[in-house]
């Protein structure tokens, strides 16, 4: 039957979504519980929120108990245009790529399981900063239960492997059994190719994450045939992501990786400019494609966005300094002129 979910209940849930702290995701599932409609639509869910209500209070009386506080966080607050993982196997290479690609100081070398918690790093493209989070190495014999959570926030995942080394295969499928148990799921769809169709009378999963994939075929130096072993793994253990060549050794590739990632996620920057003044060209604000004037004068300030009455704009319009409203949609490179 339909869920007949409240807003209510779809605030609740986003900020269950949008938290990073343990406390104020308990929060975010305590309200989500008392503000889901109670009928037989809804049942699993509730019952699935009540576990988690469970886990994450034991989990946080532990913590109390045995004085654990602080440490590395597992979850890192997004920063910049969008937030993509990478993840994937052991010894891929995937904490050297981290390091050529945000000049940050991860750990690596021939041994696996380098990384223990998320290091965040960002990779500039043009103008603007996409944060890359280096996530441990996926593994049956080095479990991390926290990955779920740290994955949550993210806008899209590197699937980074080494089709070079012996078990490629192996354990490129392991690595998504241990995603799928914790409700993770990669797509070969992206933000720019559009949405799959939604069942308006299903009852959505808040504790699924969807991330749009990009498998990076790293270590590509050391293949002379990397097509034939794509052709193999994506046969083999079943995926179909769009595919980069790269090697954190070489640098090969590496230059391709910032504007594909800028290009896929849908990324559109918008200038603004006082009236009377040049538009402020050094620091673009950052939307996704489709969203409009109203979503850019939000991120200015959220009493621009309430007080809003119109905006010039220049660069799409039809002629510049166009007067438009709230529901324009923006496009890469415009400038926009907010009235209040």
């Amino acid at each position: 039957m339909p869920a007949n979910l409240t807003p209510e209940y779809k605030n609740a849930e986003a900020a269950y979504k949008s938290a990073t702290d343990p406390r104020d995701r308990l929060s975010g599932l305590k309200e989500m519980l008392r503000t889901i409609p109670k009928h037989k639509g809804t049942e699993h869910l509730r019952a699935d929120i009540k576990t988690r209500i469970k886990d994450l209070t034991d989990e946080l009386a532990a913590s109390k108990k045995t004085g654990v506080r602080g440490g590395p966080p597992t979850v890192i607050r997004p920063e910049g245009a969008a937030q993509v993982v990478l993840i994937g196997p052991p010894n891929t290479g995937k904490s050297a790529l981290h390091a050529r690609l945000t000049g940050s100081h991860a750990e690596s070398g021939p041994y696996p399981f380098a990384t223990q918690y998320p290091l965040p790093g960002m990779l500039q493209v043009e103008d603007v900063s996409i944060q890359l989070i280096d996530e441990p190495s996926l593994s049956a014999e080095h479990p991390i239960p926290w990955i779920g959570n740290a994955l949550q926030t993210a806008d899209a995942a590197a699937f980074v492997v080494d089709l070079s080394r012996p078990g490629c295969v192996e354990q490129t499928v392991v690595a998504h059994q241990i995603l799928a148990e914790r409700r993770i799921v990669l797509s070969g769809r992206w933000p720019i190719q559009g949405s799959a169709e939604v069942d308006e009378n299903a009852v959505p999963d808040p504790f699924t994450t969807v991330l749009p994939t990009v498998l990076i075929a790293n270590k590509a130096d050391l293949l002379a045939e990397i097509e034939d072993e794509l052709q193999i793994l994506e046969e083999l253990a079943e995926v179909d992501y769009p595919t980069l060549a790269t090697s954190a050794e070489t640098g090969q590739g590496l230059d391709a990786v910032g504007p594909w990632l800028f290009g896929q996620l849908g990324i559109v920057r918008v200038y603004t400019k006082v009236p009377g003044m040049p538009p402020d060209l050094g620091r673009p604000f950052t939307v996704r494609a489709g969203q409009t004037v109203g979503d850019v004068a939000a991120l200015v300030h959220r009493e621009i966005a309430a007080t809003f009455r119109y905006a010039r704009i220049w660069g799409s319009c039809s002629f510049d300094g166009q007067q438009v409203g709230k529901d324009h949609p923006v496009r890469d490179g415009d400038v926009v002129e907010l009235h209040t």
